[in-house]
C-alpha cells in the first residue's frame, strides 16, 4: 500500500477512536446570559473553519478541506481553493492578511501537502486576479508535516514580520533540532527572506514547542504570547522570547532548565487561537469547548461556551469572531455546524 494511503487509513482510525471518546463528553452550557443578545451567527454549515482574519467588515476564513472564503455584506464567497492534504490534522490551516492589504490585496496561507509519499507544510502568498486568488509566491517550504502536530497559525506581528507556528510533526526530537523547522515559532519577512536580527541566522525564532496553535501580541507591551498543546494535559500559555527553548520533549511546563510557562493547565483544554482585547487575552479552546478570558494577573474565567469546540478567536474593534471546529473528527457536530460567530464586546 502506498505511504499516502497508509497515512489516510491511520488518520481515519485515530479520528474514529477519538470521536467515540468525545461523544461521551457533554456539550458546555449555553452562552453566558449577558452575551446571549450579543451573539450573531454569520456563517453556518462550514467544513472545519480553521483561521479567521478581518478587515473593513470583511471576514476571511479558511476551511481545512482546502478553501479560502470571505463573508461580505452577508454573502459567503469562495475566493481560493487548493488540493491540500486534508489528512488528520493537516489541510488548509493558517491565514493572514498582508499589513498593506488595502493596497496590494495579498493573503498568506499555511497548508499541508503530499510529495513523494511524505507530508509537508508550506506558507504561500496569494495574489488577487479579478475576484479570485492564485498562488504567487512560496515564502517557506518543507516544514515537516504529519497526521498530527502540524501547528499552522500564522500572523503578522507589530514589527511587520510574519510569525509561523509549527508542530513537531509527531517526531518530538525535531522540536530540539535547530536544523529542523518542526516544533518552532518561525519569523520571516513577508517576501520569505530571513530577518537579520533572528537569533539563529535562520527562520527559527523560538524552539522546543510541541504543537503551538495560537499567537497574539499584547497591545501595549508588544510582547508575544503563545498557546500550546501538552501531551497529557500540561497545555501551556507562554511568553515567547527570541532564541529561547521551551523544553519539549525534555520537559513540559518547565520550572527548571527551560522557559517556564505563564500558565500550565493541569486538565487538558487544547488551547488554540488567541487575541487580545484591551489588557485581557482571549483563548479559543478545543477540548475545553469555550473561549477563556486570561488576565495578566493569571486570573481565568469562561467567556463564552455552548457551541462546542472552538478553533480560533479574532478581535476587530469591539467585535469578537470565533470559529467552531465540531466537524474536525473530534467533536459532536450539530446539523448546522460548523459556524462562525460574531460577538459584540460592548
Amino acid at each position: 500500500m502506498e505511504r499516502k494511503n497508509i497515512l489516510i487509513v491511520i488518520a481515519i482510525i485515530g479520528m474514529v477512536i477519538i470521536s467515540v471518546i468525545n461523544l461521551t463528553l457533554p456539550r458546555n452550557s449555553p452562552p453566558l446570559p449577558e452575551l446571549r443578545n450579543r451573539v450573531e451567527v454569520i456563517a453556518s454549515n462550514l467544513v472545519v473553519p480553521w483561521a479567521i482574519d478581518v478587515i473593513d467588515g470583511k471576514v476571511f476564513f479558511t476551511e481545512r478541506i482546502g478553501n479560502l472564503k470571505v463573508i461580505e455584506n452577508g454573502t459567503i464567497k469562495t475566493i481560493y481553493s487548493s488540493k491540500v492534504a486534508e489528512i488528520g490534522e493537516g489541510g488548509m490551516l493558517g491565514l493572514a492578511l498582508d499589513p498593506e492589504f488595502t493596497i496590494n490585496n495579498y493573503i498568506y496561507v499555511y497548508y499541508t501537502y503530499v510529495e513523494e509519499g511524505e507530508l509537508w507544510n508550506r506558507v504561500v502568498r496569494l495574489a488577487k486576479v479579478n475576484d479570485t486568488y492564485h498562488e504567487s509566491l512560496i515564502l517557506i517550504d518543507k516544514i515537516p508535516g504529519a497526521v498530527i502536530h502540524n501547528g499552522g497559525r500564522i500572523k503578522f506581528g507589530p514589527d511587520g514580520m510574519l510569525y509561523i507556528t509549527t508542530g513537531d510533526a509527531n517526531k518530538p526530537e525535531l522540536a530540539q533540532d535547530l536544523n529542523s523547522l518542526a516544533g518552532k515559532i518561525l519569523r520571516i519577512h513577508k517576501n520569505g527572506s530571513i530577518p537579520t536580527d533572528n537569533p539563529f541566522n535562520s527562520p527559527i525564532y523560538s524552539y522546543g514547542h510541541r504543537n503551538p496553535q495560537g499567537i497574539a501580541w499584547h497591545p501595549i507591551t508588544k510582547e508575544l504570547y503563545e498557546s500550546e498543546h501538552g501531551e497529557v494535559a500540561n497545555d501551556e500559555i507562554n511568553l515567547i522570547i527570541a532564541g529561547k527553548n521551551y523544553g519539549w520533549p525534555i520537559e513540559e511546563c518547565s520550572v527548571n532548565k527551560y522557559e517556564e510557562p505563564l500558565f500550565c493547565y493541569q486538565v487538558a483544554v487544547a488551547p488554540s487561537g488567541m487575541a487580545f482585547y484591551n489588557n485581557d487575552l482571549y483563548i479559543a479552546t478545543l477540548r475545553g469547548a469555550h473561549v477563556e478570558r486570561f488576565t495578566m494577573e493569571n486570573e481565568r474565567s469562561e467567556f463564552i461556551a455552548g457551541v462546542g469546540r472552538i478553533r480560533d478567536v479574532v478581535i476587530d474593534g469591539d467585535y469578537m469572531y470565533i470559529a467552531t471546529s465540531n466537524k474536525d473528527g473530534r467533536g459532536s457536530p450539530n446539523t448546522d455546524d460548523d459556524k462562525i460567530l460574531k460577538i459584540s464586546l460592548r
